[in-house]
């Protein structure tokens, strides 16, 4: 349906997972792309297979990310929609993933054993202000400078489209407090900047993603099984069940949609 011909798109953290599977579909209706991605080989290597251009930037870094815009002003005189999708959830330290991965079922060994919960998260009484503050940072203050260096263009075109990345971690709450925090600023920071910005016709929306199928949940193998029994649908997510709702939202088709929440997760917000 080509149902964003001629539309220019930065895609931020591009280099894999949702955000590269975003990029493919948006140039498949015809989009061009730039890929911002923290490092540099996987922006490359996926702005070449989209035939788009790779930014290396952190959005966590306000000057780098002015940089980055400003290069995109330059370069194309116009943005149409910035996909605000950088983010992470593991630090990548194998006891927080064994905590994730071995606790629930301790938990639920004791409950069921008819004693009290002796086995603890503890992840927020153990974090780091170093942890605690690159988790906001890389996903809320990375929106809010992407978002703010975006509106730099879009208000002297009065149109344009940005999506931020939730999630339902962002709506239920769950384990990770840093995470879920960020995420749920992001959704508020959606709401108000629709509001703020909806007089000079642009539109601002979120996904909340359920879970996908991809490296940033690899960590969770050990409780996936338990995952898809709380999801209705049986099964995690694959990237193109965003993708296409990220394509939905930046196009036409969604013109009356602004300040919203887009959540496919195959219904486990049901069981929340």
């Amino acid at each position: 349906m080509r149902r964003l011909e001629n539309k220019i798109a930065l895609v931020t953290g591009a280099g894999a997972g949702l955000g590269a599977q975003i990029a493919r579909r948006f140039r498949q209706e015809g989009a061009q792309l730039i890929i911002n991605d923290l490092r540099e080989e996987p922006a490359q290597k996926l702005a070449a297979e989209v035939g788009g251009k790779a930014i290396t930037a952190d959005v966590a870094d306000s000057a780098a990310v002015r940089s980055m815009f400003e290069e995109v002003a330059a370069e194309y005189g116009r943005l149409d929609v910035l996909v605000n999708n950088a983010g992470f959830a593991f630090s990548g330290d194998e006891d927080e993933a064994e905590r994730f991965n071995q606790i629930p079922f301790k938990q639920m060994a004791e409950a069921q054993a008819g004693g009290p919960i002796e086995t603890h998260f503890d992840l927020t009484v153990e974090m780091s202000d170093e942890d605690w503050r690159r988790m906001i940072a890389v996903h809320l203050d990375g929106t809010f400078f992407c978002s703010r260096e975006a509106l730099k263009i879009m208000n002297t075109q009065n149109s344009g489209c940005i999506l931020n990345m939730g999630s339902i971690m962002g709506t239920t709450g769950g384990v990770g407090s840093h995470y879920c925090a960020a995420k749920a600023g992001i959704l508020g920071f959606t709401r108000s900047l629709a509001r703020e910005v909806v007089s000079r016709g642009l539109r601002v929306n979120a996904l909340a993603p359920g879970y996908i199928d991809t490296d940033l949940t690899a960590p969770l193998s050990g409780v996936r099984a338990l995952l898809e029994a709380q999801t209705p649908m049986g099964r995690f997510g694959d990237t193109d069940d965003i993708a296409w709702a990220a394509v939905y939202l930046a196009s036409e088709e969604a013109k009356f949609v602004t300040g919203q929440v887009l959540s496919p997760n195959g219904g486990f917000v049901m069981s929340q």
